[in-house]
């Protein structure tokens, strides 16, 4: 089974941690195209979820910077 990262997930991390997972999710995405030149990888699904997750992670911090989301611990109060 492929871990997904799912968009509530994501709400529940701050900035920092946003970050550190985009970059971890870059170097897999990295790591499997690499592995894809050389005719080493075996799922070549995962290349498709990685590119997906990636993509979630830039939805959500846009989402922050536009203030459609939230941070958590900087809930506003209206």
């Amino acid at each position: 089974m492929v871990n997904v990262i799912r968009a509530h997930e994501l709400d529940e991390l701050n900035d920092v941690d946003l970050e550190a997972k985009l970059r971890e999710a870059k170097e897999e995405l990295f790591n499997l195209r690499f592995q894809a030149a050389t005719g080493q990888l075996e799922s070549h699904g995962r290349l498709r979820t990685v590119k997906k997750d990636i993509a979630r992670i830039y939805t959500v911090v846009r989402e922050r910077e536009l203030g459609i989301r939230t941070a958590p611990g900087t809930e506003e109060e209206n």
